[in-house]
């Protein structure tokens, strides 16, 4: 599996990539070190570049960069909190499948995961410029990636597709939004004190 033809391939045709990924025989090790490790490094550099060294813009009060030591913490925590929430994403999906008709196999499960989140981890770049970061929304078709990777690798009846991924949204944004919370709290002082305040580099 060669990774820049795998993330054009699932972007550009998902439908036939996803039948070919479905064919493929894998391991969890390689889903993780051969893509997903490489993958969800994007969105954490990215960010930290356009928080603590581009620096966010607040119009006409300037902008503010997130000093060095807690945007490198931030980064590192959002790399390993994503990789540890692809798993248990993975492991609701699989352990959802029987209730929806779809087959229950956690390296499928992982290889629906794993690859749906490529227009997601792409689209991450937008982070190095805090004022781009809107087109991040661009990662939103990984929902999309998402809905076919279940209909072709997990082979989830058509009547009962449309439920599995509504659930499988869910359990992910719930998954996502804890992970960013924790993440914020660990890396993050507390922005609601002048004394906090005074951590953040402002200017001009």
């Amino acid at each position: 599996m060669n990774l820049f033809e795998r993330a054009k391939n699932i972007l550009v045709s998902p439908n036939a990539e996803w039948e070919v990924i479905k064919g493929e025989q894998t391991t969890t090790a390689d889903l993780f070190t051969k893509y997903a490790m490489i993958l969800a490094a994007i969105p954490a550099i990215a960010t930290f570049i356009g928080q603590s060294l581009v620096g966010i813009s607040l119009g006409p009060f300037g902008s503010f960069k997130i000093p060095i030591g807690n945007g490198i913490l931030y980064a590192i925590l959002q790399y390993v909190f994503t990789l540890a929430g692809v798993y248990l994403s993975a492991f609701v999906v699989d352990a959802l499948a029987p209730s929806f008709g779809a087959t229950k196999d956690m390296v499928a499960s992982l290889k629906v995961v794993i690859y749906s989140w490529t227009a997601a981890w792409v689209a991450g770049i937008f982070g190095i410029i805090p004022t781009l970061g809107i087109l991040g929304l661009l990662g939103l078709y990984s929902l999309y990636l998402l809905y076919l990777g279940l209909k072709i690798v997990k082979d989830t009846p058509q009547d009962k597709l449309v439920g599995y991924v509504v659930v499988t949204i869910i359990v992910l944004i719930i998954i996502y939004f804890i992970i960013g919370a924790i993440v914020a709290a660990i890396a993050m002082p507390s922005l609601g004190s002048l004394e906090s305040l005074q951590n953040f580099n402002f200017g001009k």
